[in-house]
This record gives C-alpha cells, structure tokens and sequence, in this order.
C-alpha cells in the first residue's frame, strides 16, 4: 500500500495550469488520506475559488496518483477554508514564483 509521502511526492508532477509550478509547492495540498482500499482522497484547495481548470487538476491528479501501490482510486475534496495565500507556498515554491516573475 502507499504512503502519504508517495502520494504527495507523486502530486508534484500536477502543476496548477495557469502558473506552472506544482500544487504541492504551490501549498494548494492541504491533505491526503488513503483507506484500507486504496481509495486516495486529496484536500485541496486553489489559487481562487473560480477557477475553471478544476477538471484538468483533477485528472492531472488521478494519472499521478493512480500507477502507486494499491491505489484503487483518486478524488478531490476542494477545500475553501482556510483560504490560499503566498505564505503557504514552500521555499521551492517561492523562488519558482519568484523565478517567473509572480512574485
């Protein structure tokens, strides 16, 4: 079976479409659980509440997830609360920002 640190390790090959830098680094995963199934559920939330790509990092999410051991399916439970903000980037995340010219 995988590991939360698999998961999360494996969720930095989805980058968030419109800035290009994954949404681990980016701080949008807020947290992962996986069930006695393999059954992955994904916290997360986005840079904003309208984004129309939520489909796209959805499957971009289950093809990254998925070939893990054990894993028998992928979902997202979008979470608004607490909202995002720089501050929850990484340090990695940051400087790719920085890096591009967002920040």
């Amino acid at each position: 079976m995988t590991t939360e640190d698999e998961i999360r390790e494996a969720m930095k090959q989805v980058e968030d479409p419109e800035l290009s830098v994954n949404v681990v680094d980016l701080g949008l995963l807020y947290g992962v659980s996986v069930d006695e199934y393999g059954k992955v559920i994904l916290d997360m939330t986005l840079t904003s509440m309208g984004c129309p790509l939520t489909e796209q990092i959805l499957g971009d999410s289950q093809r990254a997830v998925f070939p893990l051991d054990g894993v028998s399916s992928v979902d997202i439970n979008w979470v608004w609360d607490p909202p995002w903000s720089p501050e929850s980037m990484s340090e990695e995340g940051k400087l790719m920002m920085k890096v591009m010219g967002f920040m």
